[in-house]
């Protein structure tokens, strides 16, 4: 790998270290990519998860979602060292957020405590009428029992899981915060994203002029040639590593 060193005293000597992750961090637990080779679009029809279909028949959208879902969950997949190790990091004072694509809930699962989701959260349903939050196992296993749609305890209207759906927009909170974040942050860290999807791919050029950017994946990306340091390398080796250095040279 590059300096890991070099890297860790950046993030010691940040005033804001922010951490970007993408599908690489997730298929390391086991989760299958979306958009990759064998990916899930390869076995799911994308038109069935459009925020339209859903508005329109509920009950049918969630047929298709449980299949979706216990696809992605199959296994069980926990959080891994990459995930552990952020949250270590943010533990000891080294990393004010997470901002992940990733809607798995994983980096929550770890202990992070400040995740900014910009393509919602897998871990939970809500309500679009009213906005309450509901537990997304416990929306599932009332479908699975033949409500469908699971609906609202507060007002009754079907539920929808707490994810970024085609043809509906990204949370207008997330993408506010992260922009917040990363127009203060002066160390980047991203980790197992190919930086191919936006606003993501683009978030860390916002980071200030002086600012430290680090890049984590095993297949290039676009920002690779902008990165101070660009490490080829499992997210689950190089993050525990990194991890180590900053606490070790503190």
């Amino acid at each position: 790998m590059d300096d890991v060193a070099t890297f860790a005293e950046a993030i010691r000597s940040a005033d804001t270290a922010v951490a970007l992750t993408g599908a690489g961090v997730s298929t390391a637990s086991g989760v299958p990519d979306f958009r990759g080779e064998d990916g899930v679009w390869d076995r799911f029809d994308p038109g069935a998860f459009r925020i339209d279909r859903f508005r329109r028949s509920p009950a049918d959208f969630w047929d298709d979602w449980l299949r979706l879902h216990d696809d992605l969950v199959d296994g069980d997949p926990s959080p891994n060292d990459a995930h552990r190790a952020l949250a270590d990091l943010e533990a000891a004072g080294h990393l004010a957020a997470v901002v992940t694509q990733n809607v798995d809930g994983l980096h929550r699962a770890a202990g992070s405590e400040r995740v900014v989701h910009l393509h919602g959260a897998g871990d939970r349903a809500v309500c679009p009428t009213c906005g309450a939050e509901h537990d997304v196992d416990d929306a599932a296993q009332r479908a699975r029992d033949g409500e469908r749609p699971p609906t609202c305890d507060d007002c009754g209207d079907p539920l929808k899981p707490d994810t970024v759906l085609f043809g509906e927009r990204l949370p207008l909170d997330a993408l506010q915060e992260a922009k917040r974040l990363f127009g203060d942050a002066d160390a980047v860290l991203v980790a197992g994203s190919s930086l191919e999807v936006e606003p993501a791919a683009s978030m860390p050029l916002e980071a200030r002029g002086d600012a430290v950017l680090a890049v984590v994946n095993l297949e290039a990306t676009g920002l690779d040639g902008r990165a101070d340091h660009v490490f080829r390398a499992d997210v689950t080796e190089a993050l525990p590593a990194i991890r180590d250095a900053v606490v070790d040279g503190g």
